[in-house]
């Protein structure tokens, strides 16, 4: 494997074009100019500027992330000939198969006793789902939701879990930036992004943390390239020296294309994984030696500072650097760096949240922040990279188990309803409970449960525990199929973003809220989440106060949003006005932390425990993925020709005499990952990286105890050569071609 790969690039641009005419010129010009928010990462363009706009009217602003997305919506249906196989058979497809069957474009019913999907008609999808979910009770179901979903479909789902009688409402940030939303809440007051896309305009330093932009968020690349080229620096902290953030041939930039690539990390520091909190440590007690604190931020705005100085004090330098696994020298670099900025804004990923202390790693990077007053300023700030371009929104609209006492009244008081009181269970106390045999019924709409679930074969289990289970998607995937055997399920096929019969909304990383206009028409028999979720709910509580035949009017439920939820009143209008907008009171150009004490909080942490594995396994994603879907085998930016693979440092290769290509096996406490392709890798010793969602026959349902996110970032593993029996779930030698 090549350690001389590069982001970007003229390949890149190239594979992009290919994905574009494979969708057809046409399709594929109408998919990424109409008005519609970017179905990608949460970093967001699109909406009322233009398909290929961010919110400061920069164009082109498009990646290959939204051509790939674009390309699975613009499928014809799945052939009718797939539904002749039977479930053990679909079981056999991986991600990417599944996503080049097609769209899904007509309801499918899976009986308990039967072994297949059949396709049915709305009707009776429709009398189904209503019988069953009428006969349970409603406490022993949960309603999960993705990201991909609108504000507005997102509102009207969590209502009718609560008007059936549910609080256990989760969505997919309980996987991955719940721990941001708690560390942040917990020491400023807020559990989002305090800077606005121009602050990134602004500011001399960014840190990128735990992330791999170049990756899974190709536009922020930009936003590193332009802090370069004004002189300003980019730091990036991530235990393994990803190529693309490096060096990046930026697509649009053809000075970069012909260099070569531009550099985009001034600094690059790779600290073991999970030992971030000892880095970090380092650097705080780097700026306190050399006086580069602001001292007049810390007594005016903040708390707890004395308790967190002693602390660092009585942690010697030996401890840090044997932890984190980084050199002194270098941590005091990252310190004066830091310390000679003027405006500096941390940007971080799921590296820092996949642990059992994430909370505790993001409340560390705002314990940074707050030492030198980079909170509450221009230019300056906590950016969290969210992954799912709506999955902040979903949040912010109520698709949670908890919501403020402030919320639930305004929602009894607008519709005349007494709302269910017991706390509800997240994504891994439903999950958990399902496995107890304690949950009947769920209701899924968008994502892949199954693949976003730790310990594949526990979560399998869990599934299929579960008697009926009703799907809202665009697409086939993992969950339509695992947990199935004596279980039923109901598929219903859903308008991707910009075929919805009616406006919608959506909230990007950056606290902005995008007007989708929708309107595009490809398949015949798919209906938007809105209008299967409001005939749902007439008919589970038909003498509810609630005209749920009402909410089909997206403006009905924007009304609503902006009279309940605090921050949205401007949704009422977005319609008429046309006018895009940031949510209330979340952008901090001003010193304005919303905690009891009205002051920002240091957090004072022990470093986290050591575990006995010779290894630690941190999961990652590949250029050629969005979340679970795997578009292409090949990771082009690490040179890794297939997903069945473990990144090792060459030392730990050589001391376990292994060679490039040659076969081993993972274990974990969970399971056995067989036959993975060793390859050499920019890694500290003792780390290594295997695939997301692949690994997860390896991780672990254990999780963080504020956040309840398991550690996908941080597993225990031992590696040994290939052999013995195959694990459960590990790649299968043969597969049903005439399927695919």
């Amino acid at each position: 494997m090549s350690q001389e790969n590069i982001g970007g690039g003229v390949k890149k641009v190239m594979y992009t074009l290919r994905t574009a005419q494979k969708m057809g010129v046409a399709k594929a010009a109408k998919a990424l100019t109409s008005k519609n928010t970017c179905k990608a990462c949460g970093l967001g363009m699109g909406g009322q500027l233009g398909g290929m706009r961010n919110e400061l009217g920069e164009f082109p602003s498009v990646c290959n992330k939204s051509v790939q997305a674009q390309s699975t919506d613009t499928q014809p249906p799945i052939p009718d000939e797939i539904f002749e196989h039977p479930i053990v058979e679909l079981k056999e497809l991986d991600s990417l198969e599944f996503d080049r069957l097609g769209r899904l474009g007509s309801p499918l019913h899976k009986a308990a006793t039967s072994d297949r999907y059949r396709k049915i008609s709305w009707d009776e999808a429709m009398a189904i789902a209503a019988e069953r979910l009428s006969a349970m009770d409603p406490n022993r179901t949960f309603f999960y939701s993705s990201g991909r979903s609108s504000n507005e479909a997102g509102f009207l789902f969590q209502l009718l879990a609560r008007v059936y009688g549910t609080n256990n409402v989760s969505n997919c940030s309980y996987y991955c930036h719940q721990a941001t939303s708690v560390a942040l809440g917990n020491t400023i007051g807020t559990g989002t992004s305090t800077v606005e896309l121009g602050d990134l305009k602004e500011c001399d330093l960014i840190f990128v943390i735990g992330a791999n932009p170049s990756s899974n968020h190709p536009r922020f690349i930009h936003l590193l390239k332009a802090c370069r080229d004004r002189g300003g620096e980019v730091v990036i902290i991530n235990p393994a020296r990803e190529p693309g953030l490096v060096k990046f041939a930026v697509p649009k930039s053809p000075s970069s294309l012909i260099s070569g690539g531009s550099e985009i990390a001034s600094l690059y520091v790779q600290p073991r994984v999970g030992e971030d909190i000892a880095l970090f440590k380092g650097v705080a007690k780097a700026l306190v030696e050399a006086g580069l604190e602001d001292a007049g931020f810390i007594e005016r705005w903040t708390e707890g500072y004395d308790d967190f100085l002693n602390d660092l004090h009585s942690t010697p330098w030996e401890e840090i650097e044997t932890r984190s696994g980084v050199a002194k020298k270098l941590i005091e670099q990252v310190a004066r760096l830091y310390g000679n900025s003027e405006s500096a804004v941390f940007a971080w990923g799921m590296g820092m949240t996949h642990h059992l202390h994430g909370v505790r790693n993001i409340e560390y990077i705002s314990n940074l922040a707050l030492m030198r007053g980079m909170v509450g300023r221009r230019g300056a700030g906590l950016l969290p990279l969210r992954g799912h371009s709506n999955v902040q929104g979903i949040g912010t609209i109520g698709v949670k188990p908890v919501l403020p006492d402030e919320v639930i009244q305004r929602m009894e008081d607008a519709f005349s309803v007494a709302l269910p009181k017991d706390k509800g269970l997240d994504t891994m106390g439903s999950m958990r409970a399902a496995e107890m045999g304690a949950m009947d019924g769920a209701v899924i709409m968008g994502g892949n449960l199954f693949s976003a679930n730790p310990h594949a074969e526990w979560a399998e289990r869990a599934l299929s525990r579960i008697k009926f289970r009703l799907h809202l998607t665009t697409t086939l995937n993992q969950t339509h199929v695992y947990g199935l055997d004596d279980a039923e399920s109901l598929v219903l096929p859903v308008t991707a973003r910009d075929e919805e019969w009616e406006p919608t909304t959506q909230e990007s990383m950056f606290n902005y809220v995008r007007l989708s206009d929708g309107g595009i028409n490809r398949l015949a028999d798919v209906r938007p989440e809105s209008v299967i979720l409001a005939d749902l709910g007439t008919a589970l509580a038909p003498d509810s106060p609630i005209d749920f035949q009402a909410f089909k009017r997206h403006r009905e439920v924007r009304k609503a949003i902006s009279e309940i939820v605090p921050g949205m009143e401007a949704l009422r209008t977005i319609d008429v006005a046309k006018k895009e907008f940031t949510v209330r009171n979340r952008t901090m150009h001003a010193p304005s932390f919303r905690t009891p004490t009205q002051k920002a909080q240091f957090r004072v942490h022990a470093l986290p425990p050591k575990g006995d594995a010779p290894f630690q396994m941190t999961t990652i994603r590949s250029e050629g993925q969005f979340n679970s879907i795997v578009y292409e085998y090949k990771d082009a930016y690490r040179g890794v020709e297939t997903r069945w693979s473990v990144l090792m440092n060459r030392k730990d290769m050589n001391a376990l005499n292994i060679s490039d290509g040659d076969r081993v096996t993972l274990k974990s406490a969970q399971g056995v990952m067989d036959a993975v392709n060793a390859y050499a890798f920019d890694i500290p010793s003792g780390c290594v990286m295997t695939y997301y969602p692949e690994a997860n026959v390896l991780t672990s349902i254990e999780t963080d105890s504020q956040c309840k996110t398991p550690a996908f970032k941080s597993t225990g593993v031992w590696i040994e050569a290939a052999g013995g029996s195959a694990a459960v779930f590990s790649r299968r030698a043969r597969r049903p071609a005439k399927l695919i």
